[in-house]
C-alpha cells in the first residue's frame, strides 16, 4: 500500500499502547503471507534481544534490539522526534502513528505449512502490507 491503511495502523497503535497484546493477524506482504500475533515493539525488541544473546554466533547483535530508538535520545539529529519511516524503528515520530507491525508467535504460510513451527519475530513495514485479515489463519500438517 502506498498510503498506509488507517485501520492496520489503529490496531497497531491499540497494540503499541499496551491496551491489547492478544490481536491476532494475518498479512500479505511481498507475497508472503505471515500469520501470528502482533507485539508491542518493546516487547518484540526485547525478545528478539534474547533469542540473539542466547546464540553462540548472533550474541553480538543483540544489543541492537535495545538500543534507544533514535527519537528517544537526547541530542539526537531529530530534536523534534518527528523522524520518517526511514529514520524511524516503529513509530513515525513521538507519539507518531506506528509504522511497523511486530510479530511474535507468527509464521510465514507456505502451501499447507507454517514456518517456522515453533512461530518467528516479524517486523512488517505497514506501507508493504498489501492483504490483511484479523485472526490467525490455521493449517495442517496432514
Amino acid at each position: 500500500m502506498s498510503n498506509p491503511d488507517e485501520l492496520l495502523v489503529g490496531i497497531s497503535a491499540l497494540v503499541e499502547s499496551g491496551q491489547s497484546n492478544r490481536m491476532s493477524l494475518t498479512v500479505v506482504a511481498g507475497g508472503a503471507v505471515i500469520t501470528g500475533r502482533l507485539a508491542p515493539e518493546a516487547v518484540w525488541r526485547e525478545r528478539v534481544s534474547e533469542v540473539l544473546k542466547d546464540s553462540d554466533h548472533l550474541g553480538a547483535f543483540s544489543g541492537v534490539f535495545l538500543a534507544e530508538r533514535p527519537q528517544d535520545r537526547t541530542g539526537s539529529a531529530d530534536p523534534d522526534g518527528s523522524a520518517g519511516p526511514d529514520g524511524s524503528d516503529g513509530h513515525a515520530g513521538r507519539g507518531g502513528a506506528p509504522t511497523h507491525l511486530h510479530f511474535h508467535l507468527a509464521r510465514i504460510l507456505q502451501g499447507n505449512v507454517g514456518i517456522p513451527e515453533t512461530g518467528g519475530m516479524y517486523r512488517v513495514a505497514i506501507t508493504d502490507v498489501s492483504a490483511w485479515t484479523v485472526g490467525d489463519f490455521s493449517y495442517s500438517d496432514h
